[in-house]
């Protein structure tokens, strides 16, 4: 039940978090989203969105007695679907607050909605990386899961970033879609690199229950890759980024040298992050007692905008066997694993320690290429 979060440390200050905020509008679907969002419907709205949001964003502040937010991300929904002025607005009203002075901060856009002007904003407005939804340049898989725009769309929105955030923007690839092969995985890559991205997401495509992918798949009005051919086609797209140099660093990302996201490293290794907008989440950690607190707003934007204050979101108690699991979950995703120190720090135990039978089995394994099985090693273990 939604109520007022409990948490020692409460008026304590925490040093630094890492600040989430969800725009959640889009001026369309991708048949395969399930990410809460809703149609972008008049500018009214987005205007009482953005209020409601900057008061949440301050009480939150207030609330855990945030000293500083060292990283921070607008992601959605599609933010550059805000505009020029909007995104000035938010900017604006970021900058005024005396805790905020991240060392990254980055921004979503997708290249239909994010031109030269948009773009320019955001980087005057303090913006230091931007995220770009580019999916694919193969037309036909494209098409096949209702993406917007166009390839000719995508590569001029490539051109601007490449120009206008020189090393510091990242493009999002998907494995897996309709009508993708191998060699149209590689091909994509060698078309992304030259527009010399610093930073590569390649997610593996899934059909999440209720998305109109779903529907097309059961009806079969569309047929997806098997599993194997998936699951090939993602390591194809893998190998072309490492032969080009990138490392990877985390399941689904890759990046040039210096080029590693700090704010999604943040999650791996559980720090403390906030979130704010509807159906934003955060976590706030008790380093003291190896606990933490997290909280996730509903997923409806007009109770969000009546009342954008944390008491109303759903709130849960993370206790210290929870968090040491979520920190093995997310840590192993990574590729220098969990951060030892921190680990030892919070827990008062190391992770070796943890689990020592599941890791020597696992010593010349692959842990991020098998994760699911080594979790399920790991956490049999820890329970024991």
């Amino acid at each position: 039940m939604p109520g007022e979060p409990q948490l020692e440390s409460r008026h304590c200050g925490l040093a630094d978090v890492s600040l989430y905020i969800h725009i959640p509008f889009c001026p369309s679907f991708c048949d395969y989203c399930d990410f809460y969002s809703e149609t972008v419907k008049d500018g009214g709205r987005l205007d009482s969105f953005l209020t409601a949001l900057i008061k949440d964003i301050n009480y939150q502040l207030e609330f855990f007695g945030i000293e500083k937010i060292v990283t921070a991300y607008i992601g959605g929904g599609t933010p550059s679907v805000l505009g020029v002025r909007r995104i000035r607005s938010l900017l604006d009203e970021l900058g005024k607050l005396k805790c905020f002075s991240p060392v990254e901060f980055t921004i979503e856009a997708n290249p239909e909605s994010a031109d030269r002007e948009f773009l320019t904003a955001c980087r005057e407005g303090g913006i230091t990386r931007l995220s770009l939804g580019a999916q694919s340049f193969h037309e036909p898989s494209r098409k096949s899961v209702n993406r917007a725009g166009s390839v000719i769309t995508l590569e001029e929105c490539l051109s601007l970033a490449g120009t206008i955030f020189p090393q510091a923007f990242c493009a999002d690839l998907l494995a897996g879609l309709p009508y993708q092969t191998e060699e149209v995985i590689t091909d994509d890559i060698k078309r992304l690199l030259e527009f010399k991205p610093s930073h590569v997401s390649l997610y593996s495509l899934v059909t999440e229950d209720g998305t109109p992918l779903e529907d097309k798949v059961k009806a079969k009005m569309l047929t997806l890759p098997d599993t194997d051919a998936a699951d090939n086609i993602w390591l194809a797209g893998k190998n072309a980024l490492v032969s080009a140099g990138f490392e990877h660093y985390e399941i689904s990302n890759f990046s040039a040298k210096g080029g590693r996201c700090l704010h999604n490293t943040r999650y791996w290794l559980m720090d403390s992050w906030l979130g704010a907008g509807p159906a934003a989440c955060g976590t706030v950690v008790d380093e003291k007692t190896g606990t933490a607190l997290r909280f996730t707003y509903v997923h409806d934007t007009d109770a969000y905008m009546k009342n954008p204050i944390i008491h109303n979101a759903v709130c849960e108690h993370l206790d210290r066997i929870t968090l040491i699991k979520e920190s093995l979950l997310m840590g192993y995703r990574y590729m220098e694993g969990p951060d030892s120190r921190k680990f030892r720090s919070r827990f008062g135990i190391s992770a070796e320690e943890c689990i020592p039978r599941t890791l020597e089995r696992w010593k010349e394994k692959d842990k991020m290429l098998y994760l699911n099985k080594f979790l399920t090693e790991a956490f049999c273990e820890l329970e024991m």
